[in-house]
């Protein structure tokens, strides 16, 4: 996809989300698209500013597993309805797309892919191998790339940064922030929802990283998510070792599991207050 593809797909998103009261006019500047090295890897990312004078608080998102074939999603576009939400409420917001995912593809291979390979040739059991594998290592090498190149920007306050994760995002946001003691806060949405009933190890390795994660917490689940567990579990952990966080499972959205998991792009009224209260509570104003 090319900077006009880009653009096109964003004003897109931008006009939906003023159409459907999502997001306030102010807040539909377009972004930047920037590029973050992680290896041998150019990724690409997209960049919201807020208004005013920086540095300002600033929120990475960790989205989730896509494959590349996979037409019902449109990871652009999620990103843009958070971008623009994020710089609304002041927040230099960076949208960074993994390896082979959405404006990234042909930087190296898509994870989803690879579990999806890895399902149909042996089964479930090495799909969650290799969710594991990539978790801790390829994608997780990624987004401390994209944490790297946030702090080397003089508009961020390198004190106030806010890692958002969505899914096997959520997973891997719990897992960086176990491995970044400077993250000031995290926010997960729908955090193992899918994989935490199929994966032993990845429940294991979940409440291991809450044990070492410093940055408060906040978890978010629908109803209707796909499994209500890991909010239970990690927010139980959390209890248990006297960590800052906060538990939040809203009523069911929409009409089947798959708009409950995505609550965080589909239903931004439904929890913007809750989570900016959250951010500022522990990131400052």
């Amino acid at each position: 996809m090319n900077s006009k593809s880009i653009k096109a797909v964003v004003m897109a998103t931008c006009l939906i989300c003023f159409s459907t009261g999502i997001v306030h006019a102010q807040a539909l500047a377009l972004p930047d698209t920037v590029t973050v090295a992680s290896g041998k890897l150019a990724l690409k990312a997209l960049l919201w500013r807020p208004s005013g004078e920086g540095p300002f608080p600033t929120a990475i998102f960790c989205h989730g597993s896509y494959e590349t074939n996979d037409t019902r999603y449109d990871v652009v576009q999620q990103a843009s309805v958070l971008g623009h939400l994020f710089a609304k409420n002041g927040y230099l917001f960076l949208g960074l797309f993994r390896r082979g995912t959405g404006i990234s593809k042909g930087q190296g291979e898509n994870s989803a892919d690879l579990m999806l390979n890895a399902f149909n040739e042996k089964g479930q059991d090495e799909r969650n191998k290799v969710q594991l594998r990539q978790l801790q290592n390829v994608d997780l090498k990624d987004m401390i790339s994209g944490l790297a190149y946030l702090r080397h920007r003089d508009d961020v306050d390198t004190n106030r940064i806010a890692l958002i994760g969505h899914s096997f995002g959520g997973s891997l946001a719990m897992i960086v922030a176990a491995q970044d003691s400077c993250l000031k806060a995290v926010v997960t949405f729908g955090a193992a929802g899918y994989s935490w009933e199929l994966s032993p190890q990845l429940r294991a390795n979940l409440l291991t990283a809450v044990e070492n994660t410093k940055a408060p917490v906040m978890i978010i689940h629908a109803q209707n998510d796909y499994s209500l567990h890991p909010g239970y579990a990690l927010d139980s952990m959390m209890t248990l070792l006297g960590k800052p966080h906060q538990l939040k499972i809203y009523p069911s959205f929409g009409k089947s599991l798959t708009e409950g998991h995505n609550i965080i792009f589909l239903s931004t009224d439904t929890w913007e207050t809750d989570v900016f209260n959250f951010l500022r509570k522990y990131l400052g104003q």
